[in-house]
């Protein structure tokens, strides 16, 4: 069975606090794991979820800010320390490229994996594969920042009802999904359209187009909620959202399961998040980010 679920592995912004680690999420996508923005403590994070760096198959930065990215150096080096038996490909805006360098090489390792480097310089598709493709989408911040979402390939569903219309059963269900009919029945006849799951990712920025295209019709928008809505001016003088802003991005973009996280030091009660994002109009599933937790995604519709 493919496993798709999230892992918090840190919430806070650009100040840890005793509850909070800098950031760092992992997405678990069938056989694949994508590090997201591994903040200072990473690694150690990591060894608490129970995260290992064979898990890891991509990293993506989304700016190069510390609380972003400080942590590279040791998940790097923990990558090589641990001999991960397959390229890891990292992706992260083109323009930073002498900090990422700089993150790679800061101590001395002896390297033992491929790690591609594959910048971002603009919108559009990263990878392709079978299982998802990974696109980017240029942020609104004081440095340059992307966001990232992954896209499940649309699929079939099989309908019971249409499959006994047809005497199709057992082994047969299996051979008419890989080869497209079975006895003159096509696929069509016997299934129904089912939409690829998708999965956005959206870090330190203003409100944009980018954030709207990201977010758009996503299975689970994990997105930053770093003020409340009080205090809109300095979210807009330091390109950040409220959880008011993101929680109306989601409500527009039809998003099944909104997760807020990236969380000014400023706030002691995570609850205020919950409250800001329902009056703003969210009436779908809703998580406060937290360290440490597992979040699955949402069932395929």
């Amino acid at each position: 069975m493919s496993v798709r679920e999230f892992v918090v592995l840190g919430t806070a912004s650009q100040v840890p606090t005793r509850h909070r680690n800098h950031n760092g999420y992992l997405l678990r996508w069938d056989g694949e794991g994508i590090l997201f923005d591994p903040g200072e403590g990473t690694q150690r994070q990591m060894v608490r979820a129970g995260v290992a760096a064979h898990d890891i198959h991509r990293i993506c930065v989304t700016h190069f800010h510390g609380d972003h990215s400080l942590g590279l150096a040791g998940v790097i080096q923990r990558i090589n320390l641990d001999r991960v038996p397959h390229p890891v490909t990292a992706h992260y805006p083109a323009s930073g490229q002498k900090f990422f360098d700089r993150l790679r090489y800061a101590t001395a390792y002896r390297e033992t994996v491929q790690l591609r480097e594959e910048a971002v310089a603009g919108d559009g598709t990263l990878a392709q594969g079978a299982s998802y493709r990974l696109e980017a989408r240029r942020l609104s911040h004081p440095v340059e920042s992307f966001g990232y979402r992954l896209t499940e390939p649309d699929g079939r569903r099989m309908v019971p009802e249409l499959l006994g219309r047809h005497g199709i059963k057992g082994p047969d269900v299996g051979r008419i999904q890989r080869e497209g009919s079975l006895n003159g029945i096509a696929l069509d006849e016997v299934s129904e359209h089912r939409p690829g799951q998708s999965f956005a990712f959206v870090m330190d920025t203003r409100l944009c187009s980018g954030v709207a295209e990201l977010a758009e019709g996503c299975d689970m928008l994990v997105i930053e909620s770093t003020f409340l809505d009080e205090d809109e001016p300095l979210a807009v003088e330091h390109g950040h959202l409220t959880a008011g802003q993101a929680a109306r991005v989601a409500r527009d973009a039809g998003v099944r399961h909104l997760v807020l996280t990236h969380f000014s030091q400023r706030y002691s009660d995570p609850s205020e998040f919950e409250r800001r994002a329902r009056e703003a109009g969210f009436e779908g599933e809703l998580t406060i980010a937290a360290d440490l937790v597992r979040v699955p995604l949402p069932k395929r519709s």
